[in-house]
């Protein structure tokens, strides 16, 4: 269907690539009259370019037949890309970019509804099994990334296959964000359950429109009665006023948010945490902070600074805000900017974490959010 209707815009070949749960490579979809493709890595090519980019772009002229790549987008979450051939008779080149991303527009819309209801597009992007905790993980999570005129949230976690107790989720009502970021006790499906348990109890008491505070004592007497052996999780839960920059949050025995303000990466006011998710006898104390406009929002779990390499350096603090800045600079999407840093966390630790890794990176009024929403 995509290739018949690809031909109305001058197009002689259509073919859609889907990216595998790490982004790395971009899998190609097959089908009747679909042209045979390899996979492309998406650090080593034109069509990685586009992904990367989230923007149009045209393969070099010198390499034959000219070629469109163009980012397929669930929102602004990154799907995978769309190949066009150009036919070699005359295009008409008026408006053809336009045509195009309204096209792959509604290529990826077509793609997610019928993801909804189908395997082939989750088997695809499966480069190796899933563990039965990165199954059930991966479910509860919402679109890596989101944005609006005034807001970007954008996640990602690791080991993509493996991941077990890690877990983040968020939700735009009217001019608040809310967000949580989790990190369950253990490893494997034990991990998974709880973490199901407590974005089950999160999403439930946030819907019932409960403070934070009320919020994570309903998160917290799940835990407790649902649980034995004093299992627990560390997490942070917060809200953003997306009028006036107000970040309120409160800590549940879980590393402190990071602020990238100009170019400086700042901590906090110190907020006394509370303890774990499981552990609480009382409700933990709210903590806030004034945003500036342009400031970013980094929320994480340990496994991002404890990353240790061969020779026990950790990556620490320090290390992540830098890489932000580096990003922020280059002017580079958030979502790009994520992609990249779990690479540089892997690479820190010889290919292999030791614990799961997940990060959110929250953009209030930086002026990127314009671009990605365009």
């Amino acid at each position: 269907m995509v290739a018949t209707h690809a031909s109305l815009l001058g197009a002689a070949q259509a073919v859609v690539y889907l990216a595998d749960y790490e982004q790395l490579v971009l899998v190609p979809l097959r089908g009747p009259g679909v042209p045979s493709r390899a996979e492309l890595t998406v650090d080593g090519s034109v069509a990685g370019l586009a992904y990367r980019r989230m923007e149009l772009t045209r393969s070099p002229a010198h390499e034959g037949p000219q070629r469109i790549w163009i980012p397929l987008l669930d929102g602004v979450a990154r799907v995978g890309v769309l190949e066009l051939v150009l036919s070699n008779t005359h295009v008409d080149e008026s408006g053809l970019e336009d045509r195009a991303r309204v096209f792959a527009a509604l290529v990826a819309e077509l793609l997610m509804t019928h993801d909804t209801y189908s395997d082939l597009f989750l088997r695809l992007r499966r480069r190796r099994p899933l563990s039965l905790a990165a199954e059930i993980h991966w479910e509860l999570l919402p679109p890596l990334t989101f944005a609006t005129e005034r807001l970007v949230i954008s996640g990602a976690l690791e080991p993509a296959y493996d991941i077990g107790g890690d877990s983040f989720d968020y939700a735009v009502n009217e001019s608040t964000a809310e967000l949580m970021v989790l990190d369950a006790v253990g490893h494997g499906l034990p991990a998974a359950l709880l973490s199901s348990a407590a974005v089950g109890a999160y999403r439930h008491a946030r819907r019932d429109m409960r403070d934070l505070r009320d919020i994570a004592a309903a998160m917290n007497s799940v835990i407790a009665e649902q649980f034995l052996d004093s299992q627990f999780a560390t997490g942070v839960l917060a809200r953003l006023d997306l009028e006036t920059g107000l970040l309120s949050w409160v800590n549940a025995g879980h590393p402190e948010p990071l602020i990238v303000r100009d170019g400086t990466l700042i901590r906090p006011p110190h907020c006394p945490p509370g303890p774990p998710l499981g552990l609480q006898d009382i409700k933990p104390e709210p903590c806030q902070l004034q945003l500036s406009r342009g400031d970013r929002v980094l929320f994480y779990t340990d496994g991002i600074v404890e990353a240790r390499s061969p020779t026990g350096d950790f990556f620490g603090e320090q290390r992540l805000g830098e890489f932000i800045i580096r990003a922020s600079a280059a002017g580079e999407q958030a979502p790009e900017t994520l992609r990249r840093l779990m690479r540089y966390i892997l690479n820190h630790q010889a290919g292999q974490l030791q614990d799961d890794a997940s990060i959110v990176l929250v953009e209030w009024h930086t002026g990127s959010e314009e671009q990605l929403v365009l």
